[in-house]
């Protein structure tokens, strides 16, 4: 199936969310993150993305959803996939692979 590569950007910060104490670091859900994508939807096009959301960089669109994590007071790490949270704090795999396969994504 054709489609366009999915960005998947996560929002989160160097400090612990003070809710998340017990959670893995932000980075950490990155990189965890990262390697379940590429071992459930192997051959698979994505890119993933970290912004820091004390001193984001980048698009405007996500400066601006950085300063809306820390306005909204939301738990990070933030996964978002195509404009679009699919996580928040201590994101579930199986939701964020239940939205990539709306996008053609299968699942091996």
């Amino acid at each position: 199936m054709n489609r366009n590569e999915i960005e998947i950007v996560l929002y989160g910060a160097e400090t612990l969310c003070p809710s998340c104490v017990n959670l893995p670091s932000s980075k950490e859900t990155f990189e965890w993150l990262e390697a379940a994508i590429m071992r459930k939807f192997p051959d698979q096009p994505f890119t993933m993305a970290y912004v820091d959301i004390y001193q984001p960089s980048g698009d405007q669109q996500k400066m601006n959803f950085a300063k809306r994590v820390i306005e909204e007071d939301m738990f990070y790490p933030v996964v978002v996939i195509n404009e679009k949270i699919v996580g928040e704090g201590n994101p579930r795999l199986k939701t964020i692979f239940s939205e990539l396969e709306k996008y053609g994504y299968k699942s091996i």
